[in-house]
């Protein structure tokens, strides 16, 4: 007879309104049930693992022939619908950097590192600035707003198209199409071809008169890469670059708005913006998990036992909270950036785009500081609602009241 602690413990969903409540105690209790790696289901029960231990996240990070980004591995294919819902998440034969493996991935990365690592940072930090107050003046007569809605997912994107080559005046288009794609909406498939068209025609001029901006730097570096992938590419640093970046500034905000730590920089002070903003990094990560890796053969992790063309998932979050490396938290949140926030290995997010991240995301948060000094939360810091999903962690709405000021574009 069989009782229920002889039972084998169960997969986990992944899914549901724990990851958006309270992750952190989902997480503890599946390394509890589960240890470092635990077995998982997505949706339509297609089961893969979830990596939870520091440790073993480093390990699969850092073996990229093992734990492959090769989609074409998956041992689950011949179950997977035409319609299944993360496809456009876990696809097959996707043409983008992110299912490139191998010298090929690398020489690709480089393509995009040498485009972004050229960018000024006067002058990134100057457009951030600009779009920044733009976006303010547009709020800042009211008294009140929904920092989420009306700013942060409004600004990353509008300064990289900037650099990227865009017309300021094809920003807020793209900005739309971008958020009705990443957020489902009834104009998702027309906001996908919006963006499509605009990066060809970018390329497209961009092939026959260069100046000094991403996209022409990336097609004089692209080698024997076509403009396909070229366009890929930009897509995917587009939509990776923005959705993560305006949950930064939003976990960020909502960080300093609900601990007293941060009181001083509310008051006018900038220098406790970069400990709140590294603090969301270990605590409350925008890229929670990432999908994924598969394995080119039969192995062993965190005492799991993962068969060839198994899917792994990267549990950014889960690996951040690891007991067995968060002796001390004061610790590795007073500036200790050993996170995974960003990922690891060769399939990381390139360390030039991260710092283009992290001025826009700085530079946003320390212009409505400064512009909305005695900003304050129009709702108990529990009502806030985070979007109910196990990948990106960012609120639905930041609601906010403040002191109405004027605009400044009108005494410019």
């Amino acid at each position: 007879m069989t009782t229920p602690d002889d039972r084998e413990p169960q997969p986990v969903y992944l899914g549901g309104p724990r990851f958006q409540t309270d992750p952190v105690a989902l997480y503890r209790e599946m390394r509890r049930e589960h240890g470092a790696v635990a077995p998982v289901v997505l949706d339509g029960d297609v089961p893969a693992w979830l990596v939870l231990g520091y440790r073993e996240l480093h390990q699969v990070t850092s073996d990229p022939q093992l734990f492959t980004r090769d989609s074409e591995l998956w041992n689950q294919w011949d179950r997977i619908p035409a319609d299944w819902p993360l496809l456009p998440m876990i696809g097959r034969k996707q043409p983008s950097i992110l299912y490139t493996v191998g010298e090929r991935h690398r020489e690709r990365a480089a393509v995009i590192s040498g485009a972004l690592e050229a960018v000024d940072p006067f002058e990134l930090k100057g457009h951030a600035e600009r779009f920044a107050d733009e976006l303010i003046d547009e709020l800042c007569g009211k008294g009140e707003c929904d920092i989420v809605g009306e700013y942060a997912m409004l600004l990353p994107l509008r300064v990289l198209a900037r650099i990227y080559g865009f017309s300021d005046e094809q920003g807020p288009g793209l900005v739309t199409a971008m958020n009705d794609m990443i957020n489902g909406r009834e104009g998702a498939l027309d906001g996908q071809r919006h963006l499509a068209e605009s990066m060809f025609a970018l390329i497209a001029d961009k092939l026959v008169r260069p100046n000094h901006d991403v996209v022409s730097r990336m097609l004089a570096a692209r080698g024997d890469f076509t403009v396909e992938e070229i366009a890929q590419d930009l897509m995917v640093m587009l939509a990776a670059g923005h959705q993560p970046t305006a949950d930064w500034i939003g976990n960020t905000l909502r960080l300093m708005l609900t601990d007293d730590r941060f009181a001083a920089s509310l008051a006018g002070g900038r220098h406790s913006v970069g400990e709140a903003m590294n603090e969301v990094l270990w605590e409350d990560t925008p890229t929670q998990n990432v999908a994924g890796r598969w394995t080119s053969r039969d192995t062993h992790l965190g005492g799991a036992r993962i068969n060839r063309g198994d899917l792994v998932l990267l549990g950014l979050a889960a690996a951040n909270a690891d007991p067995h490396v968060r002796t001390d938290a004061a610790a590795l949140t007073g500036g200790n950036n050993a996170f995974f926030s960003f990922g690891h290995g060769e399939h990381r997010c390139p360390f030039p785009a991260q710092e283009v991240a992290e001025a826009i995301a700085r530079t946003g948060i320390e212009v409505l500081l400064d512009r909305l000094p005695d900003v304050d939360l129009a709702v108990p810091a529990a009502d806030l609602a985070r979007r109910p999903s196990p990948w990106l962690r960012g609120l639905t709405a930041l609601p906010v009241t403040f002191t109405p000021t004027p605009a400044l574009g009108a005494s410019r």
